[in-house]
């Protein structure tokens, strides 16, 4: 099961992360999320663990809990919603192969 974290400071690890949700089970994957330009972490990131179980116990648990300052959100991750101001779903593209947008790309 796939878990939301939420509200993480920058100086946050995936060891971290790791760390607090080992103790109410396997951890599989964790995964901070950061920003492709700068590099600079996002503010959130997942949580995989092994069983379901597992996942409900650690999102009661974390919830709330300090992180390096920061009182962490943790809920059930929801799947991805293409956003089409993202470049995601099927919005026709500008004649040109110019894809509009700030950055003239």
């Amino acid at each position: 099961m796939n878990i939301y974290v939420g509200n993480l400071a920058r100086e946050a690890s995936e060891e971290d992360l790791r760390a607090i949700f080992a103790e109410f089970g396997q951890v599989s994957r964790v995964t901070i999320l950061k920003d492709r330009l700068s590099g600079e972490p996002r503010g959130f990131g997942f949580v995989e663990m092994s069983s379901p179980e597992e996942a409900k116990a650690a999102i009661e648990g974390a919830n709330g809990r300090q992180l390096k300052g920061q009182s962490l959100r943790v809920n059930e991750a929801r799947p991805r919603e293409d956003n089409p101001d993202r470049g995601g779903g099927d919005r026709p593209r500008r004649p040109g192969g110019g894809g509009g947008g700030r950055r003239g790309w």
